[in-house]
């Protein structure tokens, strides 16, 4: 019989309307069939679901008495469906999937039907393995997602079936050895004045076993050129190079670092960090077999069918010409009559203690961030339960509501009385209705009105609602949680709400399309005009032709489709303008962009189109694959933003969430940052836990056990961490001076704490820190009481090389990080921007990770301490208003002519670049302990707690009065002093200037990136009136010779008042104010 199954599924592919299933039945309970009986087989019409197939093969069970219990074979949960494909098992998953969508081998069979063979197995029961690996799993997630997951069709069931294809793809093309050696790369050119490294030898030394070679070695050449030149230095075996390069990789001497792949040294990280501090550039030969072991478990499951979810086109599900046994399901588009809600009303266990006396529900249709119709019932007295009973139509037909569109509900206190208020195709956001009073809505809740396998949502809903916090709460954004699918877990405390929809005989499903759609012609109706105008769409250089371009000869339209590319970096603004409740003109939408390939658009338009603004499926993937050709760095780069973009997708699986997926498994680089971004947000954003999850989880089942590990040891890490930073705040809750005893105290709970014995840094993943440093530790004497901490820095490859440097982290509680990792990526972004203009103006993006909910790490920076240190040890208190500190300070660490010389390089570039960055991402309350400098020169800001024009205020005065930090002090270290001239000076002005206008040139690109992250709930960035600041600071609407004009002017009122930031400055020095 193996034979015969043999041959079916070797029979040519073919096409028909009616199908056959030839299903191989199981003899007993288990993950068996027996292969001596005969297979059954099935003809079924082609528009038939899965669990028609299913009773077919009950009745035929039961008919032949093959398994004990025939009913059994109806409960997916106790049977599944398989068939195999390209070497690989397939689970049909879903019972409401129509067969003739299944992805499967399909073949003609005898009877010219096209066949298919499938196995039917029982379920197997969990294993131990399995139960303790996912506990392993679950306390790297830092959620139980099994608890949660107890309907196989639920969306976080769905899900994590459906994850395990994009991994199963990435992991069937991942080369180990390139995935564990991934070298830290820049595409960047070195600036101006590092390209004279590029004519000189750089020093390497290569250890190998107890041996060791010294080099000097062209920045053209590489990492294969240097193994090559070890190589010559070895005894000569049998073993060509190229046999023994493949089994040996150059890792940098004391750091979880490779040098690997066909770059160029120049192209490095590490050599770039030894060329600017000419330091020579210690590498070790490691052998392959010697790196950690990245082998992946085994699937807890089989793939399923994918095109799980996606339903027939339009006419294959009409109703038009079908008898009522024939249907099995509905088209949405065929659903004429007005979308509707019964609001039967909603009951509260316990009542909270200030209640309005009148409430009333609102309930919208919200897709994206617009209310396109919303009606509201009448207004009754608010007790813990409150019946209405009553029908809320809506004025927009079934039939037009769009894939992601929601239905949300909110309880208001009672405001005018109004039967059935509507507000249809509102472009206004929800904020600006629940800004009109403060407190207005209590209690809100989202329903996807089409859910995840593309289903109309029907029938009775109880969904427990999140109560709407005050505006003075810090974790709530519109755009983000407001727009959140999840209910409230707390079901035995929280608000519910009971409603019904309108139910059918069948499901209702949205189809994937019209069956004309596969068609070369265009399917603009004749009635349906895109306005690409000149002004208010797509914009044409010349702005000739007419104002309207209606859709009417083909050969127009061909052109109009064709040109339509020129003009991407209108896109966003073109699509805002769409009516998306009009099918036929997003039909015309998808036809115009089907032209168009993802390098046509640039990448700041591509993050636009990701945004809330956009929830079109078919423009978010056209987004998802222009950054698909991003290199793993640019990835990086982005990775903040689109992590938190996730939010606004309408379902867990997306494009992106999948494209995020695979490039965190392709890059063990992207994976460490998106373990824990993915993991922060678990912990902090309860609106988006299990979409985090769930991701996150998918992630981990891919990512090998070296990282499975290596994220074991950070979170044992930052738990215990976190139980000593909980007990120093129980021990010194008061914003006092700390006792001399509170080091001692630290220390005795560190030594008491299961730390591992070393670890990946969080925020740097190449640096291993080693055993905590007791001694050095302290608790800092600050208002949420954060711990410095010293550990020591793992062993160094090379035998002679100096000892390392301690690994100094900051572990904060009670902070959110969130803003101060935004702005230090930002400052990452604007240096790239200026290194490709050629500029190095010498920032210090230290590293900072949140990793958790209010907790997080800080990188200490070595060999810098504050301006107010520095003010302090020059004259005391009085040391704010001593001109010449910062420069006597300066003279005693760089006694030397050339060091100083260098020094005063750094000094002018790194205030050029920080005053740029602080005025154009309105950096506040900047006071002389938030600005540091190092012992060579380079000055950098820290503590990012006020951006985008928040100033700090104390007893109601605003403390800052200037655009950015530029103080007598600094101007004397430039030589400006009293207005004198001065070439540092000089040059200050001119690289202020085109850093500024470098900026300028990517203004969409940062506005964009801020945008985005207004999904986090960050106090400061939480509107789009937080935008305002950014697009004036920048100068948008201006040329560049007013631009220019306009930061010289800010250069000027900073030299003008430059006393008040003194003033602020030893007033904070006598108050102690942080």
């Amino acid at each position: 019989m193996e034979n015969k199954w043999d041959a079916h599924q070797q029979q040519e592919p073919c096409s028909d309307n009616s199908l056959v299933f030839i299903c191989k039945l199981p003899t007993r309970e288990g993950f068996q069939s027996l292969d001596r009986q005969e297979p059954v087989q099935i003809k079924l019409p082609a528009q038939c679901s899965v669990h028609q197939l299913r009773v077919r093969l009950c009745m035929l069970a039961q008919e032949n008495n093959r398994i004990s219990e025939p009913f059994a074979l109806l409960d997916p949960e106790r049977y599944c469906l398989l068939y195999r494909k390209n070497e690989e098992w397939y689970e049909i998953y879903d019972d409401f999937q129509v067969l003739r969508t299944l992805d499967a081998p399909w073949f003609q069979g005898t009877d010219g039907l096209q066949t298919v063979c499938v196995t039917v197995l029982a379920q197997k029961t969990t294993s131990e393995e399995r139960i303790r690996f996912q506990g392993i799993l679950n306390e790297l997630i830092g959620h139980d997602l099994d608890s949660s997951d107890n309907n196989r069709l639920s969306e976080l069931g769905y899900t994590r079936r459906k994850f395990a294809t994009p991994r199963r793809e990435e992991l069937k093309n991942r080369d180990p050895i390139a995935y564990a050696t991934e070298p830290w790369t820049t595409s960047t050119v070195l600036p101006n004045d590092q390209q004279g490294h590029l004519q000189r030898k750089l020093s390497v030394i290569l250890y190998y076993n107890s041996s060791n070679i010294s080099i000097k070695t062209d920045l053209t050449h590489t990492p294969s050129d240097l193994l090559k030149i070890f190589w010559e230095s070895l005894p000569k075996g049998d073993l060509s190079f190229e046999g023994w390069s493949v089994d040996h990789v150059l890792k940098v001497c004391g750091r979880e670092e490779f040098l690997s792949g066909d770059f160029k040294l120049s192209e490095y990280l590490w050599v770039g960090h030894c060329l600017k501090n000419s330091q020579e550039l210690h590498l070790s030969v490691v052998a392959v077999s010697s790196l950690p072991d990245n082998t992946v478990s085994g699937e807890y499951w089989p793939l399923v069918d994918s095109l799980t979810g996606l339903s027939n086109s339009h006419e294959e599900l009409s109703l038009k010409g079908k008898e009522v046994e024939d249907i099995v399901m509905i088209s949405l588009w065929d659903c004429e009559r007005k979308f509707r809600v019964k609001l039967l009303g909603f009951d509260i266990p316990e009542l909270p203690s200030k209640v309005p006396p009148l409430v009333h529900v609102e309930a919208t249709i919200i897709y994206g961030r617009k209310i396109v119709s919303s009606v509201c019932s009448t207004r009754k007295e608010f007790t813990d339960e409150v019946l209405w009973n009553t029908w809320l139509e809506f004025d927009i037909l079934i039939r037009d509501i769009p894939h992601g569109a929601k239905l949300g509900l909110t309880i208001n206190a009672g405001t005018t009385e109004g039967t059935s208020t509507k507000d249809t195709k509102s472009n206004s956001s929800k904020v600006q209705d629940y800004q009109k009073g403060k407190g207005q809505v209590l209690y809100f809740v989202n329903l996807q009105l089409i859910d995840h396998r593309s289903l109309l949502s029907q029938g009775p809903h109880t969904l427990h609602m999140w109560p709407f916090p005050e505006w003075d709460e810090e974790a709530f954004t519109y755009e983000a949680e407001k727009l959140s699918t999840a209910t409230n877990p707390d079901v035995a405390k929280s608000m519910a709400i009971t409603f019904m929809l309108d139910r059918y005989s069948f499901p209702v499903v949205l189809p994937h399309g019209r069956s004309s759609s596969f068609s070369g012609t265009s399917p603009v109706s004749g009635s349906s005009t895109l306005d690409l105008s000149g002004e208010s769409r797509l914009s044409s250089p010349s702005n000739e032709g007419p104002a309207t371009t209606p859709f009417t000869k083909t050969g127009c339209l061909r052109r109009l489709k064709e040109e339509s590319v020129h003009y991407a970096s209108n896109l966003p603004q073109f699509l805002r303008t769409v009516d998306w409740m009009m099918p036929t003109v997003v039909q015309d939408v998808h036809w115009l962009l089907s032209n168009w390939e993802p390098e046509d658009i640039e990448l700041f338009v591509a993050l636009e189109l990701l945004s809330v603004d956009f929830a079109d499926t078919k423009v978010r993937r056209l987004a998802v694959q222009r950054l698909d050709i991003l290199s793993n760095d640019e990835v990086l780069k982005y990775l903040l933003q689109l992590v938190q973009t996730l939010k606004v997708e309408p379902y867990h699986d997306s494009c992106l969430a999948r494209f995020l997926l695979k490039r965190a498994l392709r890059s063990r680089r992207i994976g460490h940052f998106f373990f824990w971004y993915l993991r922060s947000e678990v912990a902090g954003c309860p609106f988006f836990r299990q979409r985090m999850a769930v991701i996150l989880e998918a992630y981990l089942l891919g990512c090998g056990e070296a990282m499975l590990t290596e994220f074991q040891r950070q979170v044992q890490v930052v738990n215990c961490l976190h139980d000593v930073a909980l007990a120093v705040k129980l021990l010194y809750p008061d914003r006092t001076d700390l006792p001399s005893t509170a080091p001692q105290k630290l220390q005795e709970l560190l030594e008491e704490c299961n730390l591992p014995s070393d670890f990946q840094v969080p925020f740097d993943p190449r640096v291993r820190a080693g055993s905590i440093i007791l001694k050095d530790c302290k608790v800092m004497a600050s208002k949420k009481k954060p711990l410095w901490l010293e550990f020591s820095c793992i062993k160094s490859e090379a035998p002679d090389s100096p000892d390392p440097p301690t690994v100094g982290i900051i572990f904060k509680h009670g902070d959110d990080l969130r803003q101060d990792m935004l702005i230090i990526q930002t400052l990452k972004v604007m240096d790239s921007i200026w290194q490709e203009k050629g500029l190095d103006l010498n920032l210090v993006p230290y590293g900072c990770i949140s990793t958790g909910y209010n907790i997080g790490m800080i990188e200490i920076v070595r060999n810098a301490i504050t301006i107010a240190s520095v003010q302090k040890s020059q004259g005391g208190m009085a040391g704010a208003f001593k001109n010449n500190a910062l420069y006597d300070w300066l003279q005693r660490k760089c006694p030397f002519q050339e060091k100083h010389f260098q020094a005063m390089e750094k000094f002018v570039n790194s205030c050029a670049g920080y005053c740029v960055a602080t005025y154009v991402l309105g950096i506040g309350d900047r006071h002389n302990d938030n600005i540091m400098i190092t012992d060579q020169g380079n000055l950098f800001h820290i503590d990012f707690g006020h951006i985008l024009g928040n100033t700090k205020s104390f007893m109601g005065v605003n403390r800052e009065r200037v655009p950015f930090v530029l103080t007598p002090d600094f101007l004397y270290v430039m030589g400006r002093v009293k207005g004198r001239p001065s070439l540092y000076f000089k040059r200050f002005m001119d690289t202020c200037i085109n850093a500024y206008l470098s900026l300028r040139s990517q203004s969409r690109l940062l506005i964009t990136l801020f945008s985005l992250m207004l999904l986090t709930g960050i106090p400061e960035l939480s509107m789009s009136q937080d935008m305002l600041y950014l697009r004036t600071a920048l100068q948008q609407d201006q040329g560049e010779d007013e631009a220019r004009n306009h930061f010289l002017q800010q250069i000027a009122l900073c030299e003008q008042k430059g006393w008040t930031v003194q003033a602020n400055w030893w007033f904070h020095l006598m108050a102690g104010i942080k």
